[in-house]
């Protein structure tokens, strides 16, 4: 991987490029679309990678309850994936759990093993508790659910 690849956290001047990113998930049926207007309310929970000047990866945190937050909105440009930056990325989300003292951090995925291998464990979904599915009820699969619940407890 290029080491000019530098993970920070999101800036509203990212919005537009985040969009762009999450957007082509989106249209793939494999990450919930974010609005503009969203994605500037939350800019301060993402992190994000970049080269040259150019975002090519983002995820973000979003708490959850008291002793849990989620990893969303975890994507990377095409011709990123299996170089390390989905990990470098992770990282990053879980050292800010830690900063904000929060043991158990979870994320509903598609990519099980790049999780279990990054010390995640595949759990229930039905373990979390109902105000995790915030995101659920603007989704087409909400009542067909096919990702897969992973959890990783810090402290």
């Amino acid at each position: 991987m290029n080491m000019t690849i530098a993970c920070r956290k999101a800036q509203p001047s990212d919005v537009d490029a985040l969009y762009d990113l999450i957007q082509g998930y989106a249209e793939k049926g494999i990450m919930l679309p974010r609005s503009k207007d969203a994605l500037h309310r939350h800019i301060d929970s993402f992190i994000v990678a970049e080269e040259g000047g150019r975002l090519i990866g983002c995820g973000s945190l979003f708490r959850l309850g008291a002793d849990l937050v989620e990893i969303r909105s975890l994507g990377m440009a095409e011709g990123y994936k299996g170089q390390g930056l989905g990990t470098r990325i992770v990282n990053a989300l879980l050292d800010e759990a830690r900063a904000i003292k929060v043991p158990k951090v979870m994320a509903l995925t598609y990519a099980v093993d790049f999780f279990v291998k990054n010390g995640f464990t595949v759990v229930e979904k039905e373990i979390f508790p109902e105000k995790v599915w915030t995101d659920c009820v603007h989704c087409s699969k909400r009542h067909c659910c096919d990702e897969t619940a992973v959890v990783k407890v810090l402290f």
